[in-house]
């Protein structure tokens, strides 16, 4: 159902839990995938074990000289481009009234600002060619917010109307522009909660559990993929009810 024979993605963030499971799962689909992460021997290893065409390339979305030249470095790798998946992210949590100017500024920088110059860069060829994906991982923290959490909350409220914004200016063109906003997802980070932390965080879900980086990366490969070409503008809430909206 989910056929991307002759699709060319580019994965950020595929060192991590959530974007290794993407390019995996696009892989898997048929496309063609660009990995791009900081950690240079994660993304060796994950290209090891998947079986499609892949490219490494690695970049610091902090460094916005290096941002720009990404887009590109993939389009000459596969030959263009059809899918951009914003998956990398950041955080640097604080309360509001200690939060550092240098936390608000590199986790908006990382996880927005990044996002903004790849997508622009990847409009040229999409439009050329009449087609295009390009999607965004929120959190469910860009939808609800979060204490502790102003700066990642606001660069992940900040992704999804970018989205949208985006996608009412180039649906005609048939590309789409989505977010996937997850909720809590089984990581390392979860795995060091203690059960008091891990009680409380099951007390907010309906499903009981946490999710994964499969059901994301499922998620993603729907959006990807043609099956939902008159899908636009929207987020997709990964959340196991957590947050009905």
């Amino acid at each position: 159902m989910f056929d991307l024979n002759g699709k060319r993605a580019l994965v950020t963030g595929a060192s991590g839990g959530i974007g290794w499971e993407i390019a995996k799962a696009l892989s898997a689909a048929g496309a063609e995938v660009c990995l791009s992460g900081t950690r240079v021997e994660k993304l060796e290893k994950l290209s090891s074990e998947i079986e499609g065409v892949t490219h490494i390339l690695p970049c610091d979305l902090s460094d916005l000289d290096a941002v720009d030249q990404l887009v590109p470095s993939a389009v000459a790798a596969m030959s263009g481009i059809d899918i951009l998946i914003n998956n990398a992210g950041m955080t640097r949590d604080n309360i509001f009234m200690r939060m550092k100017n240098e936390e608000w500024d590199r986790v908006m920088l990382v996880n927005l600002t990044a996002a903004f110059r790849l997508s622009r860069s990847v409009l040229r060829p999409m439009m050329k060619q009449r087609y295009g994906r390009i999607i965004g991982i929120s959190s469910v923290v860009g939808v609800a917010g979060n204490g502790g959490q102003a700066n990642y909350a606001a660069s992940k409220a900040g992704l999804i109307a970018m989205s949208k914004s985006l996608a009412q200016e180039v649906a005609s063109r048939n590309i789409t522009v989505n977010s996937i906003a997850p909720g809590f997802i089984a990581s390392a980070m979860t795995d060091e909660l203690n059960d008091k932390q891990r009680d409380a965080i099951m007390a907010q879900i309906p499903a009981a559990r946490l999710g994964t980086a499969k059901e994301v990366a499922a998620s993603t490969l729907f959006l990807a993929s043609d099956t939902s070409g008159y899908i636009t503008g929207h987020t997709l809430n990964v959340n196991g009810g957590m947050l009905m909206i």
